[in-house]
């Protein structure tokens, strides 16, 4: 779909007024933190996935904008379904299909969960079962010092069960991190990456693979979403993804790493991985877009694979 250089000009300043107002953390996960919180607050019929902490997450500012003017809230929702049809649908959708994830895994012994770029994600405080099972939560000093913050002040304290691993990926050693904070090499343990491996570069990307399946128990597994190598070298010649370039070059996080089409099981196999299951949009529109929902568009550039060690 063609865009006029207003329309654009007039994204480019609301994401200008975002950046001022947002909090001192990673901005792309508070704008995570938005739209979990915005479909949370829709009916139980209607809604994909519930954080019922996700508004916590978002800076004062920006709530009371949102509450002072919601024509130009919704205005500006419009805008970015328009500019990038299907996208927030798939943010809300990996939420969901994490969430699924990481239930099946409590039910088949998991004793470990490891989230990486742990950013401001919720699972450890609003999944009942994960109470009983230690949760790495590994993300950027900075962003994380602001997660803690957080957390101390929806809860009173932090949670016994959540240990913080402050790591600045590709610039320190994750498994000497993880080591030293308590991980157990030897226990079932399930790694996240939700809206992480596309802003790392790809040696780094191996660098973690190579530990996981290095350093993992039995039975354990890899969850995470990509965009295809096209995307991210900007071969992919259409306007959302000219968009999605320019939006995260706004924000300060560009696209560094993808995978090839049609290579995802290869590229796994190799660093060590099987049980390869691959999920595409129409996956997701199968498993939660009906009655209400049906007509919802999701993007189809983003996939999620997970894996076992």
């Amino acid at each position: 779909m063609e865009n006029s250089s207003d329309f654009k000009n007039d994204f480019k300043k609301a994401i200008e007024r975002f950046l001022e107002t947002a909090g001192p953390g990673c901005k792309s996960a508070e704008r995570v933190a938005i739209l979990r919180a915005y479909e949370s607050q829709k009916p139980a019929g209607e809604r994909i996935c519930y954080d019922p902490y996700a508004i916590h997450f978002v800076s004062p500012g920006i709530l009371e904008w949102a509450a002072c003017n919601p024509d130009k809230a919704m205005a500006l929702q419009e805008m970015s379904d328009r500019l990038f049809p299907g996208l927030d649908n798939f943010v809300i959708t990996r939420v969901r299909y994490f969430d699924d994830f990481v239930t099946r895994s409590i039910d088949a012994g998991l004793e470990q969960l490891i989230i990486l770029g742990a950013g401001y994600d919720s699972r450890a405080y609003r999944i009942e079962e994960l109470k009983k099972i230690t949760t790495f939560e590994v993300d950027h000093p900075v962003t994380q010092a602001v997660k803690i913050e957080k957390v101390k002040s929806i809860f009173g304290s932090l949670q016994d069960h959540v240990v913080f691993v402050p790591v600045n990926l590709g610039a320190e050693d994750l498994g000497r991190r993880l080591l030293e904070r308590g991980y157990k090499p030897s226990k079932k343990s399930l790694f996240l990456m939700e809206g992480l491996s596309y802003f790392l570069p790809p040696h780094v990307v191996d660098e973690i693979l190579l530990f996981i399946a290095k350093n993992s128990g039995k039975g354990s597994s890899l969850i995470l979403d990509y965009y295809p190598k096209s995307v991210i070298d900007g071969s992919y010649e259409l306007d959302i993804v000219k968009n999605i370039h320019s939006l995260l070059a706004q924000l300060g996080e560009p696209l560094q790493f993808g995978i090839e089409d049609g290579t995802v099981e290869a590229f796994l196999a190799q660093r060590g991985f099987s049980q390869i299951q691959n999920a595409t949009s129409e996956d997701f529109k199968k498993a939660y877009f009906h009655g209400v929902n049906k007509d919802r568009a999701v993007i189809n550039l983003l996939s999620i694979v997970h894996a076992a060690i």
